[in-house]
């Protein structure tokens, strides 16, 4: 039973309704990024709190995190680190980058041209980064959360299928409510500060070594037959869509696996069942998706896609619970 997950993930829940009003499928997308061990890719137009969710996320499990802002003029090097030259002891010695850390905040991704973006790729791949040649191990607990504003198009550089792959779930942030923003006011008239957490009260919940046991004990979460059936249905036809120009990668099928193992947790469950899979997938498969122009034209977009496909697929009957 992954006990000590589904605690977890009900402890930075409670943490960031404390703080966040509303964007609670953001907030969802954040924890199976967590506890699923995948990074996380933020959209939303500026002031609808992309930026207090990664610093929020931080302060809760007590760890440091880094922002870089990925501008047109950003180098690889600014990154990832390169090595300096010591004339006094004539020796190269490594000058880290901001990847250097266990959240790293890269904002406005799309404001970097591709050969900065591609800084990113090894690193949210295989946790490591290469620099000069020699390989450089990052921290065992290693996020990534982008953010990107979609209105903007001037000066921007759309992430490369290969980057979007990369990316655990993607969420997004809107404007709040009429009764949310209403609420957020009357926050601020009582002095909420979004820039001073501690003074709100936010207190640490977990720790490094907290997330790290709870990633463990969300990838032996039970996924029966038909569960694992059902998952990968929906992965296939993506593939086979008439909309589609690319549809979903064997890397997708995985993220869609532990984001619904990871579900199972927040909820409290050792088992997956498929409304699950169905909770989640419009967080992992979309923003892989590649939409035929025609159909884009048509008005039709990948979630959409994304809709039909669960709506198409036959849910299997057994509750995916562990037999015996």
């Amino acid at each position: 039973m992954a006990a000590g997950a589904t605690d977890l993930g009900r402890r930075l829940q409670a943490g960031i309704e404390a703080v966040i009003v509303g964007n609670e499928r953001t907030a969802f997308g954040f924890l199976l990024a967590l506890l699923g061990g995948g990074h996380i890719l933020v959209e939303g137009v500026p002031g609808t709190a992309k930026t207090l969710f990664v610093r929020l996320l931080a302060a809760l499990v007590g760890v440091p995190f880094r922002r870089i802002q990925f501008t047109p003029d950003l180098m690889p090097a600014d990154v990832v680190g390169t090595t300096v030259f010591n004339p006094q002891t004539a020796e190269f010695t490594l000058r880290k980058g901001p990847i250097f850390t266990n959240l790293l905040l890269a904002d406005e991704i799309n404001r970097t041209p591709p050969k900065t973006q591609s800084a990113l790729l090894e690193a949210m791949e295989e946790r490591q980064v290469t620099i000069d040649g020699n390989s450089e191990k990052l921290e065992g607990l290693f996020l990534v959360c982008a953010t990107q504003n979609p209105i903007e198009f001037e000066g921007t550089y759309p992430l490369p299928e290969a980057q979007l792959d990369r990316f655990f779930v993607r969420a997004r942030t809107a404007y709040p409510t009429q009764a949310q923003e209403r609420t957020l006011l009357a926050r601020s008239v009582e002095g909420f500060d979004a820039h001073d957490l501690a003074a709100a009260g936010v207190a640490q919940v977990a720790g490094i070594d907290d997330v790290l046991a709870a990633q463990r004990e969300v990838r032996s979460i039970f996924l029966s037959e038909a569960v694992q059936g059902y998952l990968y249905h929906i992965v296939a036809r993506t593939r086979s869509a008439n909309d589609l120009a690319l549809g979903a990668s064997p890397r997708a099928g995985i993220a869609l696996l532990v984001a619904s193992q990871a579900a199972a947790a927040i909820d409290g469950r050792d088992f997956v069942t498929p409304d699950d899979v169905k909770a989640v997938a419009p967080l992992v498969l979309p923003h892989r998706l590649i939409v035929r122009p025609e159909s884009h034209v048509e008005g039709i977009d990948a979630e959409t896609v994304v809709t039909r496909i669960l709506s198409a697929v036959d849910v299997p009957k057994e509750t995916g619970k562990r037999s015996g």
